[in-house]
């Protein structure tokens, strides 16, 4: 099923692209706190929740996810249009995150829904990294600390038992550093093919509260029309 255009039903397609730790979730919620219109489709959220409810697109997908091999662009847009379509029947936006992630998703996806906007999140890398290694736990209890804005009462140890923090390794900054490396592999084409279509807007800083107000005042142009 192709959604007609955001001219023909007064609804827009807006994906949001963003490092891990970049704070695109911050910057998701502030948007859909101000702009209502906008229904949140998470690809990650809904692959982990298909594949919890055993869903027949769920199965199909832990089948893949098991053999440690990437789901198929056929089997993610049909999670998203699955979960999509509904709202863009009652006039809704979509706000699309985590998906597509690749120029080849994004031409396929294009053969549903139009993707009307793009916002891409520039934070430097080391800010970043900065950020995520700051955060260190509590392993049993899953108590988090960060250094940077909610530091433990004793450096290196948890406020309620006194026991060691520690730090996962998915925070260490080398671990940091590589994920962001592959993410801009990856993400750097997609951003081009947006580019090239003439949707996408890059919004550079280090801090959410700074930047959000860049992206409202853009998005609010496209309501206005």
């Amino acid at each position: 099923m192709t959604v007609a255009s955001p001219q023909e039903e007064n609804h827009f397609a807006l994906m949001i692209l963003g490092k891990p730790g970049g704070g695109k979730g911050t910057i998701s919620g502030k948007i859909l706190k101000d702009f209502p219109q906008f229904h949140h489709v998470s690809s990650g959220d809904l692959l982990r929740s298909h594949v919890r409810d055993g869903t027949k697109l769920g199965v199909e997908a832990r089948k893949y996810m098991e053999k440690g091999a990437l789901v198929p662009d056929e089997l993610m847009i049909g999670l998203v249009m699955e979960e999509a379509t509904p709202h863009l029947e009652k006039g809704k936006s979509l706000l699309l995150d985590g998906f597509p992630r690749t120029v080849g998703q994004a031409k396929a996806l294009e053969d549903e829904v139009h993707v009307d906007m793009v916002i891409n999140l520039d934070i430097p890398t080391e800010t970043i990294v900065e950020r995520i290694a700051d955060r260190w736990i509590h392993e049993p209890s899953g108590r988090i600390y960060n250094y940077s804005y909610k530091p433990p009462k004793v450096y290196g140890k948890d406020d309620i038992t006194g026991d060691d923090l520690t730090q996962r390794k998915d925070d260490q900054p080398e671990t940091v550093r590589a994920r962001l490396q592959q993410y801009d592999d990856v993400t750097s084409p997609l951003i081009e093919y947006y580019e090239s279509n003439g949707v996408l807007k890059t919004f550079h800083g280090t801090m959410s509260d700074v930047i959000y107000p860049e992206v409202k005042d853009w998005l609010e142009t496209f309501f206005e029309e």
